[in-house]
């Protein structure tokens, strides 16, 4: 029998690395494709800040712009829309569905407020561009003391 020194936070690490394995496989991957094919997948997207302000781009193909709802409420930005269904006939014998379709809503936290009144959106090409102005930073007014 050997002698073991004790440790003991050994079995408290073990237990955080279980929940992580846990949490991981049940919300960060899906081996069946079953959250894509609901809508429960966000839309990806693109985020970087330029001169101008902040852009964010989204893949959305096969999706008219009509059918896209973009708004910002408390610097957040929200896309959302629907992949409409292609009907099925009954003589199509389907061995892969992987083409998304379903609802879709994505909330996007901005790292710096914007004007959300001078906000563009364009769509070309099933990309999605947002531009949001940033709003100019108020530099501190130095007031000076005077003496009595």
């Amino acid at each position: 029998m050997s002698i073991r020194r004790w440790y003991p936070y050994r079995d408290v690490v073990s237990l955080r690395e279980a929940m992580n394995q846990l949490l991981e496989e049940s919300m960060v991957r899906s081996p069946s494709g079953l959250e894509e094919r609901e809508g429960l997948i966000p839309v990806r997207v693109d985020m970087v800040e330029t001169d101008e302000g902040i852009v964010v781009k989204s893949d959305l193909p096969g999706m008219k712009p009509e059918d896209v709802d973009i708004s910002i409420r408390e610097n957040t930005l929200t896309i959302k829309g629907e992949f409409e269904a292609e009907e099925e006939t009954e003589r199509e014998n389907v061995h892969i569905r992987e083409r998304r379709y379903g609802a879709f809503q994505r909330s996007i936290p901005l790292p710096k407020a914007v004007e959300a009144e001078k906000a563009e959106a364009e769509f070309e090409d099933g990309v999605l561009r947002v531009t949001l102005p940033t709003v100019e930073e108020e530099k501190p007014k130095r007031i000076s003391v005077r003496a009595k």
